[in-house]
């Protein structure tokens, strides 16, 4: 018997620690730049990033009254100096030999520190600007930047994972003692991608901030799906008590499966079916870490293929079921006249 059936679900955002090495890592204090670097070029980005409860969680999470009580549960003396908290609600930098916060969730979050990356992706050829830039120097500068740690947005699987290792939880402790939630219910790529956290701008000439396209939209919601049924292994692979964080997790999972299938059903691919086969290969309950963690792992390499080798004119059937835009988290920032 699973999880699912012996246990009522007790329950269903942001914490981090690192785990399973197919994960993408939290973002290193010693190699941050900084949103106000990103913001020399990218200024209606970083606007729009102001906005959103990204940014505002640097001055008013800790406050909370849920947080707080949250951190007394756990110990936590203060929360912005504690690592349990800071790596999914807040940004460090290394100043003065000293890790210190120094935004909430920021560019870099999302994107990768940016220390070794910045100059290179910065960098279009002597002579050359960014309309001017050849197009092999184009090519080959992008693929340096991300061999240096910087994730483009098209690279969405690994962009993904640094979403759900946070609004997936990956410590059990901070559900079922600090009665933390184990996830953010009702997480997408898709609904939490085109509302406030929007920022489709720098290829407008900074006059626009549009919706994704429809391509656009079957990708973030399907490979949110897969990013999903990953995380969710892994909470579960994790999990040592019959409690919340287990209990959530779990159905979570079996959730995100039927989403898998769903899709499957409505655009058949053989990517996804390699995908479902997969998942459905571990049983998901208690003990069982080492099987779910496997599966987790394979799940990570076809994940990443899918989103590299599918293209969203393949998923045409499943705009059915996509979420309307009556479901996106919040209104996205819309560019000033100027």
């Amino acid at each position: 018997m699973t999880l699912i059936t012996r246990i009522s679900l007790l329950g269903a955002i942001c914490f981090y620690t690192p785990f399973a090495a197919s994960a993408a890592s939290h973002v290193d204090p010693s190699k941050v730049k900084g949103a106000e670097s990103c913001g020399e070029c990218h200024k209606y980005e970083v606007e729009a990033w102001k906005l959103t409860h990204h940014f505002s969680t640097f001055n008013d999470m800790h406050r909370t009254p849920e947080a707080r009580e949250i951190a007394e549960k756990l110990g936590i003396k203060r929360i912005k100096s504690e690592s349990l908290c800071l790596d999914c609600h807040y940004t460090s930098k290394v100043i003065d030999n000293e890790a210190q916060v120094i935004a909430g969730i920021s560019c870099e979050s999302c994107h990768g520190a940016a220390s070794e990356w910045m100059d290179v992706h910065n960098d279009f050829g002597k002579g050359f600007t960014k309309e001017t830039e050849p197009a092999e120097h184009r090519t080959a500068r992008r693929a340096k930047a991300a061999s240096l740690g910087m994730l483009y947005p098209e690279n969405l699987y690994n962009v993904g994972q640094n979403c759900y290792q946070c609004h997936i939880v990956t410590n059990e402790e901070l559900a079922n003692k600090g009665g933390h939630t184990a996830g953010s219910a009702g997480f997408n790529l898709l609904t939490w991608s085109q509302g406030e956290v929007r920022h489709s701008i720098l290829h407008t000439d900074n006059k626009s901030n549009p919706e994704a396209t429809p391509e656009r939209k079957r990708m973030l919601y399907t490979v949110g799906c897969i990013l999903d049924v990953e995380y969710s292994l892994r909470a579960v692979a994790r999990a040592t008590e019959k409690a919340a964080y287990a209990v959530t997790n779990a159905r979570r999972a079996a959730a995100a499966r039927k989403q898998l299938e769903a899709i499957q059903a409505a655009a058949p691919t053989d990517e996804m079916a390699a995908i479902i086969a997969v998942a459905n290969g571990a049983e998901l309950r208690l003990n069982n870490g080492e099987a779910l963690t496997a599966v987790a792992d394979k799940i990570t390499a076809l994940g990443r293929a899918f989103a590299t080798t599918v293209t969203g004119d393949k998923l045409a059937g499943i705009d059915s079921i996509l979420p309307g835009t009556d479901q996106y988290k919040g209104a996205p920032y819309a560019v000033p006249a100027h």
